[in-house]
């Protein structure tokens, strides 16, 4: 059982549900240590006063508020902790939404939410349900690590789960990165629909979402334990700078290694033409319209 993050209650209305807090998550990654290359004796970080020019223990640390360069007001961890707020001790839910309606930029790490006893295990199983049944996500504020957040609570399996969501502000708006305006034809859009439709998945297993770095980097770390060469790294063919790129080929090229890595017959090219189209010719002979077609919308290159 993972250690315990923070405990409180759920707020939901009159009705409290007791719970603790732990993470949902794994970090899997290899960490490395700051290393001395001399002598590979460990490097570490000092905690140095500027004013007396010594090395502090943690004990003589605290939080502090620069106000000026002469003037810094400082905050204890008790001060924040008894802060009159109703989120600070518990996860107070302020509305329900449809799960679509959220930007999943605004979600950040995940927890789960467990319920403390089993005085809370009937308001837990209330709560979870009503989410389950009503295909719901609840929002809520609550207060840590000195601050006040937006959370997301949603089921998973058994367990609800708190997400944390970052504010509104801390959005930022994309309207800068707009590419220039470009024209597409209804062949390069069909033809990317095509390859969606050979690279969709039911779930996200299989060898496509293995870590395939940290691997590497095991197999690097091995390799010069036993004092022998790391396995070289595959040359892929650079791209050239500013090459210009035919979207239909490369659409068709994609396509053909999707359908391969699936081991499915591609029958030696694939046809981005095959699926349905929304679009149907009405007037005159089929060769005439796409003539037509091909005429008032010509293939660009990107």
């Amino acid at each position: 059982m993972p250690r315990t993050i923070w405990s409180g209650a759920i707020s939901f209305g009159l009705v409290t549900v007791p719970i603790d807090v732990v993470s949902a998550t794994e970090d899997h990654s290899i960490h490395f240590h700051r290393v001395h290359l001399d002598d590979m004796a460990r490097v570490r970080t000092r905690k140095v006063c500027e004013l007396e020019d010594r090395e502090v223990s943690s004990s003589e640390i605290g939080k502090g508020y620069e106000l000026s360069r002469t003037q810094v007001i400082p905050i204890s961890d008790e001060e924040l902790r008894d802060l009159p707020l109703p989120t600070a001790k518990a996860i107070e839910i302020v509305a329900f939404m449809p799960w679509e309606s959220v930007d999943p930029l605004r979600i950040a790490e995940g927890y789960y939410l467990a319920p403390d006893g089993q005085v809370a295990a009937k308001p837990y199983k209330l709560l979870r349900q009503a989410l389950e049944r009503s295909s719901r996500v609840a929002v809520a504020r609550y207060a840590w690590s000195g601050r006040e957040r937006l959370g997301l609570l949603r089921v998973r399996e058994e367990a609800i789960v708190l997400h944390a969501m970052r504010w509104p502000d801390e959005i930022r708006d994309p309207s800068s990165l707009t590419p220039p305006p470009v024209e597409l034809t209804d062949e390069e859009i069909d033809g990317a629909l095509a390859l969606m439709d050979t690279m969709t998945r039911d779930g996200l297993e299989g060898e496509e979402f293995r870590d395939t770095y940290t691997e590497a980097v095991a197999e690097l770390i091995e390799a010069k334990r036993e004092h022998r060469e790391p396995p070289a790294a595959k040359e892929e063919p650079a791209a050239e700078s500013g090459q210009l790129v035919d979207l239909m080929a490369a659409l068709q090229e994609s396509v053909s290694k999707a359908k391969a890595t699936r081991g499915e017959d591609t029958g030696g090219h694939a046809d981005v033409h095959e699926m349905p189209k929304k679009r149907t010719a009405k007037k005159g002979p089929a060769k005439k319209t796409a003539a037509k077609k091909t005429a008032r919308k010509p293939r660009r290159s990107a």
